[in-house]
C-alpha cells in the first residue's frame, strides 16, 4: 500500500485553498501535516479524515 504525500501546494489545490490559508493552518496545527527538511508535507489519508471531521463537527 502506497501512502500519497502532498506538499503544501498539492494540499492547497486539494483544499482549494491558497498556499498561504493552508501554510497558516498547518502552522497553527489546524491542518494535519509535518515538515521534512523545512517544508510541510500532508499525508493524503490524513487530510481526507481530517475533511470528515471538518464535515461532522459542522453537523453537531
Amino acid at each position: 500500500m502506497t501512502e500519497q504525500i502532498l506538499t503544501l501546494k498539492e494540499v492547497a489545490a486539494y483544499l482549494k485553498l491558497a498556499e498561504k490559508t493552508a501554510y497558516k493552518l498547518a502552522a497553527a496545527g489546524k491542518l494535519p501535516g509535518f515538515k521534512v527538511g523545512g517544508s510541510w508535507r500532508f499525508k493524503e489519508t490524513d487530510i481526507d479524515k481530517w475533511i470528515e471531521k471538518q464535515k461532522n463537527d459542522k453537523q453537531t
